[in-house]
């Protein structure tokens, strides 16, 4: 891969991560970043300066730290690393495939576009902590 590539690749994760940290509503700080993130991490702690390099463009974390990214701010690793949404919601042309989704999710995607970042925040929150209390029960 070329530098010039590579530059390119860096800052187009860069966007999407700043994009995903203020979808839930968490300022793109590297402080803010690497404490949340060492909330979050069971492995060795990020500083400060790493998290202002992917915030910057200038690297990309790798896999384990990615997937904590991913789940922290409720995105798939795929859409934060390559900027793709995972197959099971594309269609073939590679757009949002809303055949998929029932004419209530579709009413409900419409309405939490309309939520101000904070209110996106809450209902993420929300949904992830249903989430964590549906895979407990289901394990018994």
């Amino acid at each position: 891969m070329s530098n010039a590539s590579k530059l390119i690749e860096n800052q187009a994760f860069a966007d999407r991560l700043r994009i995903a940290l203020k979808g839930v509503g968490v300022r793109p700080s590297p402080t803010v970043v690497a404490n949340e993130f060492n909330l979050r991490y069971w492995g060795k702690s990020i500083t400060s300066h790493t998290a202002r390099s992917w915030l910057l463009g200038k690297s990309i974390p790798m896999q384990d730290k990615l997937r904590v990214l991913s789940e922290w701010l409720h995105v798939s690793a795929d859409e934060l690393r390559f900027g793709t949404l995972s197959p099971s919601v594309k269609n073939q042309a590679g757009s949002l495939d809303t055949t998929a989704l029932t004419m209530q999710d579709r009413d409900m995607l419409v309405k939490y576009t309309a939520l101000s970042l904070a209110d996106r925040k809450t209902v993420c929150d929300v949904v992830q902590a249903l989430a964590v209390a549906a895979s407990v029960k289901a394990r018994g």
